[in-house]
């Protein structure tokens, strides 16, 4: 059976629109990109097909060497700040720093990964291939909610997600999340599903 982010970890990416909740994330491994500046940059779009070319290059590698091991690639996900602290201002959006970021299951190692890269350089012309790092990441205790529609229109959303941490007797901590579930290019903006969260302690 392929292995299924949204069966297996519904609770993390598959959130309600309608009210905030607490998770726990553990510990998982990414592909990561770093940058900055604001979304939709020509680097953006570099840093996005650098990071899908090696984790569907990873999943048909994997899938020819046993199939039993195949598995649903993640979608794309955005750690963003500005400010030490991790903050950042809605209208400096110049200013913003990145992560931009894809899960890998466990049947990806960073062997696979370099087999994958390497190939990929000799056929794609991406600066950002060589960028490209496998690490672990853990966030530990975040509230989130399902977003539907703009980027630009995340504010309540954001403000819901802050109330909550704060009626906890918690802080904000750590950097601003964001899960895209929908391709801008495909989905009309009113309906593009984005899961933003935010860490607390």
């Amino acid at each position: 059976m392929v292995s299924d982010w949204r069966k297996e970890l519904k609770e993390l990416y598959l959130p309600s629109s309608k009210e905030v909740s607490v998770v726990d994330v553990p510990k998982m491994r990414f592909l990561m990109v770093d940058g900055e500046g604001a979304p939709g940059s020509e680097t953006m779009g570099e840093c996005f097909g650098a990071l899908y070319t090696i984790s569907y290059g990873a999943k048909f590698a994997i899938k020819k060497k046993d199939a039993k091991k195949d598995f649903k690639v993640f979608p794309a996900e955005g750690l963003w700040w500005m400010n030490d602290d991790g903050s950042f201002e809605m209208g400096k959006k110049d200013r913003w720093k990145w992560t931009i970021m894809v899960a890998q299951p466990d049947q990806v190692t960073k062997e696979s990964v370099e087999e994958v890269r390497a190939q990929a350089m000799k056929k794609k012309d991406n600066p950002l291939l060589s960028e490209v790092r496998f690490e672990e990441f853990i966030e530990g205790k975040a509230a989130q909610i399902m977003h539907i529609g703009p980027y630009d229109e995340e504010g309540p959303n954001i403000e819901k997600i802050h109330k909550l941490i704060l009626s906890l007797g918690k802080k904000p901590s750590g950097k601003h999340h964001e899960i895209y579930l929908s391709d801008p290019g495909r989905v009309p903006s009113d309906k593009c599903k984005t899961v933003v969260r935010q860490p607390f302690k």
